[in-house]
């Protein structure tokens, strides 16, 4: 084993964000390391049941369990808050590690921060990505595109001179988009299979490890019920779960479907009510020990996050791609493209459109055959195990 260091990670109070480092965190401290685990009161229990030691901080961001529409509709709604957070955390992060600074920092993408105080103590800095990565030409593909409208008004300039003037003044001379997007050093916690234009990814900047999932018993068990032939798991994630219309179709297509059994969980924001009336094979829930599910399932109605998508790889289940925002549109079309699921947006999963999918889908023997190879593959990935080597070999001294 390595000699002990102190390790810093840096996060955001989003499931989506915490849940994938969380392996990786618990497997350094196994190996002897101090982590500490920067992240706001929300997420602090979750973060310490890993023996990591949570540094509490106050965030402005919408809470892990928040409303999605609380974070707006355009893209300068989406980005603003991170720069807005980044600009009051970082003090609250300067005085919390004020006398104990790391010897090296981890941070999710979403954490701003973390780069600014890396280059403060003069210590390397590695991203945990939990979505894909930026690909030699992702700028003039993606960025350019998504950005060419919005950098026109005067609201993207002032974004724009605001991010300039935060880095310059904190000692950093690298422009918006590449501190944002281009990392020095990047462990991606998704399969290589999920990763748009893999062949044309940096592999010494980054490195593909797949899921780091590690025993969820803790998140509770599930039990196949008796009779149920097959068992349809229905999950739009944690963030994006705001679409009573959506379940109302899904118990159509599946609720009188014989020898289903459909589990559909809505989040806290939708009231069983508005669902009207579910026959027994739908077991409506807010929340689910999804991996405990997919174990069992036949099916994944998914809005396709990145770590929903890879679960769903891991256990090897066919799946229908109901994508909601962000990354899950791509993911939806690489999972279509992979022949491992059918994309729907959200206007065309209408009962007769998810059920057809579904019988299409499921028994496919090469619909099982691609799933099969692909569960493979991110098994010899590494996992967490192989994260944790990269990481120690980051720390100052071990290369």
């Amino acid at each position: 084993m390595s000699t002990p260091a102190h390790i810093a990670m840096f996060s955001i109070a989003a499931h989506g964000h915490v849940n994938p480092s969380l392996e990786v965190i618990r497997e350094l401290v196994a190996r002897g390391h101090r982590v500490t685990y920067a992240i706001p009161p929300a997420l602090a229990e979750k973060v310490a049941a890993t023996g990591a030691e949570p540094r509490l901080w106050h965030s402005t961001l919408p809470g892990p369990d928040a409303d999605p529409e609380a974070w707006g509709t355009t893209l300068l709604d989406h980005v603003e808050p991170f720069l807005d957070d980044a600009v009051q955390a970082l003090p609250q992060l300067i005085e919390a590690y004020e006398g104990d600074e790391p010897d090296l920092v981890l941070h999710d993408i979403g954490s701003y921060p973390a780069r600014v105080l890396a280059h403060r103590w003069g210590v390397p800095a590695v991203s945990l990505s939990p979505t894909y990565v930026a690909w030699d030409g992702y700028e003039k593909e993606v960025g350019e595109p998504v950005w060419e409208e919005p950098r026109k008004t005067e609201r993207g300039r002032a974004y724009y001179a605001r991010f300039h003037s935060w880095l310059e003044g904190n000692g950093i001379t690298l422009d918006p988009d590449p501190f944002v997007g281009r990392p020095d050093r990047s462990i991606v916690l998704i399969p290589r299979a999920l990763q748009p234009n893999a062949d044309r990814v940096d592999e010494t900047v980054y490195s593909f490890v797949g899921a780091c999932q590690g025993d969820r018993g803790a998140e509770g068990d599930w039990q196949r019920p008796a009779g149920a032939e097959k068992v349809a798991l229905v999950s739009l994630g944690s963030a994006f779960t705001k679409q009573p219309a959506f379940y109302r179709e899904c118990v159509e297509a599946f609720g009188d479907l014989p020898g289903w059994h459909l589990v559909l969980q809505i989040g806290r924001h939708v009231d069983p009510a508005e669902l009207g009336d579910v026959p027994d094979t739908v077991e409506v829930r807010s929340w689910v020990p999804q991996l405990a599910i997919l174990q069992q399932a036949d099916l994944f109605v998914t809005h396709a996050g990145a770590g929903g998508s890879q679960e769903g790889l891991a256990t090897a289940t066919p799946m229908i791609a109901v994508p909601q925002a962000v990354d899950q549109f791509g993911n939806a079309d690489l999972l279509q493209a992979l022949g491992v699921a059918r994309r729907l947006d959200t206007e065309e999963a209408t009962g007769e459109a998810l059920r057809a999918a579904a019988l299409e889908l499921v028994g496919d023997p090469e619909v099982a055959g691609r799933l099969e190879g692909i569960q493979a593959q991110m098994a010899e990935e590494g996992g967490t195990r192989r994260a944790a080597d990269l990481i120690e070999a980051e720390l100052p001294g071990r290369s």
